[in-house]
């Protein structure tokens, strides 16, 4: 197997596992707790899913020059950011296409979870308020990640700069 076809069966297969274990937890989220603590969770999944698409974003935008003198400088974190940059389209694939894509799915049964509940609780038409929270999180997700697109270019050392001190301190935790 070529190390290309690695990557996309490693990426199924993550994307598999995310998938089972976040799903199963919204669904014990969802069965555990009322609707306003519900749409608060799917706010959260959303805004997880617009943070890495920012950090993605940032990875195939950001400039190795910036972190080669600062790992030379010792600084933490440098070396994380520029493992991230040079990895910067399996980063964007990761963050971008399986994180991202997940909490667009996770979302989505949340908002359907949410659907159900008002139109049941509340006697709305249940085609009505579906189209209006998918509505919602479809908006939300794509404003959201238009938005954080544009910082994300513009500051894109400074994000993964984050992201590398964020990964220097988990190491170091080891």
């Amino acid at each position: 197997m070529k190390k290309k076809d690695s990557f996309i069966v490693t990426i199924f297969i993550m994307t598999f596992i995310l998938s089972v274990v976040f799903s199963s937890i919204s669904n014990v989220i969802a069965a555990t707790f009322n609707d306003i603590v519900l749409f608060f969770i799917m706010i959260l999944v959303i805004s997880i899913g617009i943070l890495f698409d920012a950090i993605g974003t940032a990875g195939i935008t950001a400039k190795e020059a910036t972190f080669h003198s600062m790992s030379s400088s010792k600084i933490k974190g440098a070396k994380h950011a520029l493992k991230l940059i040079k990895s910067g389209s399996k980063i964007s694939s990761i963050c971008n296409d399986v994180i991202g894509d997940v909490c667009g799915i996770i979302s989505g049964g949340l908002g359907a979870v949410l659907a159900i509940s008002l139109a049941t609780r509340f006697n709305i038409n249940n085609t009505l308020i579906s189209v209006i929270i998918s509505a919602f999180i479809s908006s939300f997700t794509v404003g959201g990640k238009a938005v954080i697109k544009k910082i994300a270019i513009k500051k894109a050392d400074n994000i993964i700069f984050g992201v590398g001190k964020i990964m220097y301190f988990f190491s170091i935790k080891k």
